[in-house]
């Protein structure tokens, strides 16, 4: 990690209403123990029944409903409240929709999404969560991993920042996967995330 500075510097979460928050407490717990100078200053869920959303209600982090039925409302939604907020980065946490390239332009801030597999072979369209694994898992393959990126213009899959790589060959299932490439996504997503903030 790059040197720390004084000034607290502020984040935005962005996570689907199926989102069980791993990633999203996991960043929340990194900055709270190593006392970084981030703060979560909104959880956007686009759905109040997340279990995600009920435990950062139960650590006082402030959240946001902006379902996103209607993407180009919440796009617009998701804009304004990261200009009132005068956020710096927005973490995608599960979040499984693609923003627009307008909505990236127009926020004018690094946007950041994790993985749960090596891109780009496993980054095709609609390969979110257990489908990832599942993947994995049936094409037999010995290593698999996490992929950190900055989403671009052009498509979900922009600059990989960081990237590690686990042995699955051991694992029996794709349940097995998922529980261990979980456990890298929550080892390297906070530093990542540090990382691009002392760069801005």
């Amino acid at each position: 990690m790059a040197g720390t500075s004084s000034k607290i510097q502020r984040i935005i979460t962005l996570s689907s209403g199926k989102s069980r928050g791993s990633n999203l407490i996991a960043i929340y717990r990194f900055f709270a123990e190593q006392h970084l100078p981030v703060e979560i200053v909104r959880a956007v869920f686009t759905d109040a029944k997340s279990v995600a959303c009920q435990s950062c209600q139960q650590l006082n982090i402030p959240t946001r409903i902006i379902p996103a039925r209607d993407m180009e409302a919440f796009e617009a939604q998701l804009i304004a409240l990261a200009h009132s907020e005068d956020a710096q980065l927005i973490a995608l946490c599960g979040f499984m929709k693609l923003l627009s390239r307008d909505c990236l332009s127009a926020l004018k801030i690094p946007v950041l999404n994790i993985h749960p597999a090596l891109l780009p072979k496993y980054g095709g369209q609609g390969m979110y969560g257990m489908r990832v694994h599942e993947a994995v898992f049936a094409a037999g393959d010995k290593l698999s991993g996490a992929t950190i990126h900055r989403v671009d213009l052009i498509y979900d899959h922009g600059e990989i920042l960081v990237q590690k790589t686990v042995d699955i060959s051991d694992c029996s299932s794709p349940q097995e996967i998922a529980g261990r490439v979980l456990a890298v996504e929550h080892e390297i997503y906070a530093p990542a995330i540090f990382d691009e903030l002392q760069r801005l």
